[in-house]
């Protein structure tokens, strides 16, 4: 019995610890300190995205790589120093929108220095490029800290991958407080965007080492694949849409191209190997758009949760790219 009420307490500690820090989250955190920030954000964002509606993608992408290390903590953003830090490791070297997020930050930063941290701007902006480019709108509650820390390493194992396998992903998910739903809808921003041959040249050209093809690719997708995008395993650097003919509009003709067999990582075909992710990919394409948006919009909003640094935690850095002196 005395085992089983510490068990009790020691949950009911931890339930109140995550509700402590996901409380210091709030609406318009920034109302009394820097009342203008948002809109700052907003503006530059509707002003620029439609000279360059891609970045909406590269943005969003920025977002999730953030989150799933360390949480939502802006750690992405940070230059390599005395080691090397995410931006530089793998899974990260097509990320882009840095410079985008900077600019933000130097506007941000000259109505108001040091009071508006970089997670919450990438938050802010992500949110807003997408609803400029078509998308859904998600709630954005700020109150965000900066970390100080960035490992490449810790990146290289804890981003999902292209390659990786449902298990695989669903453990990666659940690390971070996810769930099966939620990695659906997240895989569902693949609607936009593009990729580059080497996260599918393996699944082309040497699927098991024996120069062979994924079977769960559709054949005849895989055919147009080579003949017109990935013309060898060694290219490196052509753009292949990950929802072809739809990538500038978020929709839900991903999911489509995943139950035709053509979503184009492993990653996306696995999506029809498990019970719940198949049955919810399935109940998404019988439903709406509005639908789509308003689900989607939920996991951003829990994504964007994920392990934030709040009150006196990480600092609020003056440059993205750089901890304070």
């Amino acid at each position: 019995m005395a085992s089983q009420s510490f068990l009790r307490a020691l949950i009911l500690c931890l339930v109140a610890i995550i509700g402590s820090t996901q409380a210091q989250l709030q609406q318009n955190f920034y109302a009394k300190t820097c009342p203008k920030a948002e809109a700052i954000v907003y503006k530059y964002v509707h002003e620029h995205i439609r000279n360059a509606p891609s970045l909406a993608a590269a943005l969003i992408r920025l977002q999730f790589h953030d989150c799933f290390i360390r949480g939502c903590d802006a750690s992405v953003l940070l230059n390599s120093t005395t080691n090397q830090a995410e931006k530089d490791s793998p899974p990260n070297l097509t990320l882009r929108g840095f410079g985008f997020i900077e600019r933000i930050k130097s506007l941000v930063e000259a109505e108001c220095p040091g009071v508006v941290s970089c997670a919450d701007i990438l938050a802010v902006t992500a949110r807003d490029a997408i609803v400029a480019t078509g998308g859904p709108y998600w709630k954005v509650t700020t109150g965000r800290r900066d970390g100080t820390v960035s490992n490449a390493t810790e990146a290289l194992f804890g981003i999902p991958a292209p390659f990786q396998n449902i298990t695989t992903l669903q453990g990666i998910f659940a690390g971070v407080g996810l769930d099966l739903k939620d990695l659906v809808l997240l895989s569902g921003a693949h609607t936009i965007g593009i990729s580059h041959c080497p996260s599918l040249s393996n699944r082309l050209y040497n699927f098991t080492g024996k120069g062979d093809q994924d079977p769960s690719l559709d054949s005849e997708y895989a055919e147009n694949l080579k003949k017109f995008k990935c013309k060898t395993s060694t290219d490196n650097t052509t753009l292949v849409e990950m929802d072809p003919g739809s990538r500038k509009t978020f929709d839900l003709s991903y999911y489509v191209h995943v139950v035709k067999r053509r979503g184009l990582f492993e990653s996306d075909a696995a999506l029809l190997n498990n019970p719940v992710t198949k049955s919810t990919v399935n109940q998404l394409l019988q439903g709406s758009v509005e639908n789509f948006f308003a689900e989607f919009a939920k996991s951003m909003e829990k994504m964007i949760q994920i392990s934030v640094l709040t009150g006196t935690q990480g600092q609020i850095r003056k440059q993205c790219a750089l901890v304070n002196n």
